[in-house]
């Protein structure tokens, strides 16, 4: 073959390739505004709706942030309106990081899931003596027997390295509500406990473990489990009742760090949905090993935890329309948050409110249907 004529014939095969490549970007670009629009009319809806004053959103979906948006204002009565960067408190959604250290620490060496509390906190008691058989397990999905809080004390806060352990030695009152193992029932004390076995396994305080090992590098620099540390120009207030009012209280204390006192943004937590998506990677770094993260979302228990749902450690696991999905919510006083991950489909949803009366587990269903739809079912 004449080489001019090669030469010619792969310079009209890079245009036509360009070309193509061309309609294709064209095409998702197209793409993308229509369900960006689709998301935002049906948020602005719904929080129309339900009168809503603040709420903030991230979708990801195959590796990359696909929609991040910020609704209403930082405080009712103030002008000042919210963004995917302003921090909330996370509740529930707290306890997925705290299963990841846990597995973190087990592939150190330093732990097994199979082991009883107590032999990581030989000062561990409660009044009854079943509480011996208590696994690390079992309290990271909720079959512990442990009994739920009832007072988290947020209007008198502890903010010293102490209050773990505290907490801790004063758990010697409760009762069991069953043998370890026999049933299942939702525990933020049981996970609380958790903080300071993680502390002293690791050698460092819960919230530096975490800090060190999972947010900052995943890139998570503006999150914190301790609130003090929140940048005052990222904060934001909490409403309570119906219709919402602003509430008095900030949900913080140190013995509740485990269970309820992740401090982030839709904004941060964008990357928290990509490391889980990619099974414990992102950017090159890996937190946890593939196998050790397929732990985290396989079913750790036979019981239903509540709602024909299961779970694995500490994750909820369920089904929308046959999408295998993975979640966790949050709320505490004054605020909601909802985590939604589809790993089959590469899709995650995160939401934050400033309103404890937001149902956002039902508004991160809505956009997924708007998803699903576009994409065909």
């Amino acid at each position: 073959m004449n080489s001019p004529k090669l030469k010619d014939w792969f310079k009209r095969l890079g245009i036509v390739a360009a070309v193509i490549l061309l309609i294709f970007v064209v095409f998702l670009l197209k793409q993308t505004r229509q369900i960006d629009a689709e998301i935002d009319t049906y948020l602005v809806e719904q929080i129309k709706a339900a009168d809503i004053p603040g709420l903030t959103v991230a979708v990801v979906r195959d590796g990359r942030v696909i929609y991040s948006r910020a609704y209403g204002v930082r405080e009712l009565g103030k002008e000042e309106k919210l963004t995917p960067r302003h921090v909330f408190h996370f509740a529930s959604v707290s306890k997925p990081f705290v299963a990841t250290a846990i597995v973190q620490l087990a592939e150190a060496g330093k732990l097994n899931l199979s082991d009883p509390v107590v032999k990581h906190l030989p000062y561990f008691r409660l009044a009854d003596e079943g509480y011996r058989d208590i696994t690390i397990r079992q309290i990271l999905n909720h079959t512990s027997g442990m009994p739920d809080v009832e007072d988290y004390e947020w209007s008198k806060p502890q903010f010293d390295d102490g209050a773990a352990e505290r907490y801790v030695r004063v758990m010697a009152s409760e009762r069991l509500l069953w043998a370890p193992g026999a049933d299942w029932a939702y525990s933020n004390m049981a996970f609380d406990m958790l903080g300071d076995l993680i502390g002293k396994v690791s050698g460092v305080s819960f919230e530096d473990y975490i800090k060190t090992n999972i947010l900052e590098p995943i890139g998570m620099n503006d999150s914190s489990f301790i609130y003090p540390e929140i940048d005052e120009s990222f904060r934001t207030t909490g409403h309570v009742g119906n219709p919402a009012k602003v509430s008095n209280i900030y949900p913080y204390n140190r013995r509740h760090a485990p269970s309820s006192t992740l401090n982030s943004s839709v904004a941060e937590m964008t990357r928290w949905m990509l490391v889980n998506l990619g099974r414990g990677k992102l950017d090159g770094l890996r937190i946890v090993s593939a196998d050790s993260h397929d732990k985290l979302w396989a079913p750790s228990t036979d019981l239903i935890a509540g709602e024909d749902r299961r779970i694995g450690l500490s994750w909820f696991l369920g089904d929308h329309g046959g999408h295998r999905t993975v979640f966790h919510g949050g709320g505490d006083t004054g605020f909601r948050s909802y985590i939604l991950l589809l790993p089959n489909d590469g899709i995650g949803i995160v939401f934050a409110s400033n309103w404890e009366e937001t149902d956002l587990a039902a508004l991160a269903r809505g956009i997924l249907d708007l998803i699903l739809a576009f994409d065909g079912g």
